[in-house]
């Protein structure tokens, strides 16, 4: 009996101890991001769309619902962040095209965004609604700005990047996020730092006359 009394005993401080971790978990690591009210598109973005206006267009399928993603979804993020992250050299828009910014599909090499831009269109043919689909820039540890493509699901945010082949939950990066597609309209931005509707703007390369 005293035997029993002991297990059961270490066995509800262990119970006790697992809820707390999971708290604390949830805590650190909210699962959706917030958003803040409308942002400006980044300039590249708004080009991108006039050379390629099929994939700005919103859906006639568009849903208020967050994608219900199952673990063969997951899996395909996984799966096409490290292929493409693989296949695509990160090399800077000035180096290559001698701009500032110009969005396109990558051939074996492009800048950030060019890496969301084709994962983006690769998950929308296997399935993927758009809506899910959200390009997004942030500022990344150094506060140099970074574009990276977030699964909007009901699982949680989720983050794939080309400067690592694990996708991760977006309050699991070190980044400090500014803005992001609508998942409405994809040509409209919506802030996701009240503070940043500026500095969103800047890092972005944002044309204020567009």
């Amino acid at each position: 009996m005293l035997l029993l009394r002991s297990v059961i005993a270490i066995l509800t401080v262990l119970a006790l101890q697992a809820q707390s971790a999971m708290a604390q978990s949830s805590t650190d690591h909210a699962q959706y991001m917030r958003v803040h009210g409308r942002a400006l598109p980044p300039f590249g973005f708004v080009q991108f769309c006039r050379r390629h206006s099929e994939e700005c267009a919103p859906s006639e399928q568009t849903s208020l619902a967050r994608f219900d993603a199952t673990p063969a979804h997951l899996s395909e993020l996984d799966r096409v962040n490290r292929a493409i992250n693989a296949s695509v050299s990160p090399v800077t828009d000035r180096e290559l095209y001698g701009q500032e910014e110009f969005w396109t599909f990558p051939v074996g090499q492009g800048d950030c965004e060019d890496y969301v831009v084709l994962k983006r269109r690769i998950l929308m043919n296997l399935g993927w609604p758009a809506g899910a689909l959200l390009i997004t820039v942030v500022r990344d540890e150094a506060g140099d700005g970074h574009a990276v493509l977030t699964a909007r699901t009901r699982q949680g945010d989720f983050v794939l990047d080309n400067k690592v082949d694990d996708v991760l939950l977006w309050s699991q990066t070190p980044y400090r996020y500014l803005m992001r597609q609508s998942y409405l309209n994809p040509q409209l931005w919506m802030a996701l730092d009240s503070r940043a509707s500026q500095s969103a703007a800047t890092v972005a390369g944002v044309n204020a006359t567009e």
